[in-house]
């Protein structure tokens, strides 16, 4: 009776075993997509694609009218 105990315990390590496995892949996969999906936002958030707004409170403004603030050194 013991080894048959022994045997079910084994196959069952076994499934779960293949189970954390697809686990793993699927996770990976989401992860790799995921990835993509925030690499294709920070591109399209930097600037040069897409509005041209300066995230600095116009700054860039300022700059291309010539009247910034200069700092004295």
């Amino acid at each position: 009776m013991g080894v048959v105990v022994s045997c079910l315990q084994a196959i069952g390590d076994c499934i779960m075993t293949v189970i954390n496995a697809i686990a793993g892949v699927i996770m990976s996969i989401i992860n790799g997509v995921v990835a993509v999906l925030a690499a294709i936002v920070r591109f399209l958030t930097c600037g040069y694609c897409g509005s041209r707004r300066s995230g600095a409170g116009g700054t860039s403004t300022s700059k291309r009218h010539g009247f910034g603030r200069r700092s004295r050194v």
